[in-house]
């Protein structure tokens, strides 16, 4: 008998609204997530300190874990101190580089793990991958999907502007992800998981098209709701080819080559994505990236990041070496320093014109 369905791993509840924290205690008792209060907190000193003076009367039973920084060095620390308590759960409340640290310290504990996102800075509220700094840099680690996601958008409201265009930048990067997809699967026979491509795809056409910016509640609700579903499709494909593609992997040149310099995440692969459509011969799509980019205030320009243009070559001419075995355009037109640069050009005349 054939397999009729399957089954896709994903939150079992996904509250995106504004006032969804002060229903937090509620969520996870209605879910039988946690019905006898016993939880571990995650928080870091920024947004999450902030916000625990007013849930520590809901959840009396909680255990608060401050965490130093998104390394794995913390994450293993945060999971020897939840380690033997019988919590019921572990809630990462924060930007990325908490919920990333917690959820690698629930998959090492066996527990469960909620994201309570604080920003938008990328897809990794619902993602089943953590991404830490360790001694040769930064990698990324395998884990389960959060059984729960919660955004309140009054909270997203007040996090820095910044990190919130940077989730722009990381959601419509899906598409130039996609391409990249759909050519390895031209051009090397990579299998092509068509309900994660159309999930990821329409997360990032979602954000790109909406009129909406970030000081509007209903584009944020469409943001949260993009890099959501961008997490999913990542576990639907089991891996983050929906989401990742020659834009990550300019990005994690950049941070490989200039770790003190790099940009946030979301404004260096928003960037990628655009130069790589242009790459591709797609002026039409990378002048829409590019003109979305820009209307929300990201950089479209190395200059915009504090970069020159031969380090931005520098970046991608680096950038398929992040990668091994990925296939994207960069693999595809194996462009030689002089080449990108001379492509470089182009690109930011056709986007300035």
């Amino acid at each position: 008998m054939p397999v009729l369905t399957r089954l896709i791993p994903s939150p079992v509840v996904v509250d995106i609204r504004a006032g969804a924290l002060a229903d937090l205690s509620r969520l996870l008792a209605d879910q039988r997530i946690s019905t006898s209060g016993k939880l571990a907190l995650a928080v870091s000193d920024g947004s999450g300190a902030r916000l625990r003076a007013s849930l520590e009367p809901e959840l009396p039973g909680a255990d608060w874990f401050e965490v130093c920084g998104g390394t794995i060095d913390a994450a293993v620390t945060l999971a020897d101190a939840i380690r033997g308590n019988r919590y019921d759960a572990v809630v990462g409340l924060g930007g990325g580089k908490i919920i990333d640290v917690t959820k690698y310290a629930a998959a090492r504990v066996g527990l469960p793990m909620v994201a309570v996102a604080t920003n938008l800075s990328h897809d990794g509220i619902c993602s089943p991958v953590s991404t830490l700094d360790n001694d040769n840099g930064r990698g990324s680690y395998g884990v389960p999907t959060p059984i729960a996601v919660v955004v309140d958008l009054d909270v997203i409201r007040e996090a820095p502007a910044r990190y919130v265009r940077a989730g722009i930048g990381d959601a419509v990067s899906n598409l130039s992800a996609i391409a990249d997809w759909e050519l390895s699967h031209r051009e090397t026979g990579e299998r092509v998981d068509g309900l994660a491509a159309a999930m990821a795809r329409s997360a990032g056409e979602a954000v790109l098209r909406h009129p909406g910016g970030i000081g509007d509640d209903a584009f944020l609700g469409t943001l949260a709701e993009g890099l959501v579903l961008s997490g999913i499709a990542m576990s639907i494909s089991g891996d983050t080819r929906p989401s990742s593609g020659a834009c990550h992997e300019i990005s994690h040149a950049f941070d490989l080559l200039f770790p003190k310099r790099a940009a946030a995440h979301g404004e260096q692969v928003g960037l990628g994505a655009a130069f790589a459509m242009h790459l591709r011969g797609a002026p039409e799509e990378a002048g829409l990236l590019a003109e979305t980019l820009r209307r929300h205030g990201l950089p479209v320009l190395p200059a915009e990041m504090g970069f020159t243009e031969a380090e931005f070559a520098q970046a991608v001419h680096y950038a398929p070496q992040t990668r091994p075995g990925r296939f994207t355009i960069l693999e595809h037109l194996d462009l030689s320093a002089t080449e990108i640069r001379d492509a470089y050009a182009d690109y930011a005349k056709t986007i300035s014109s």
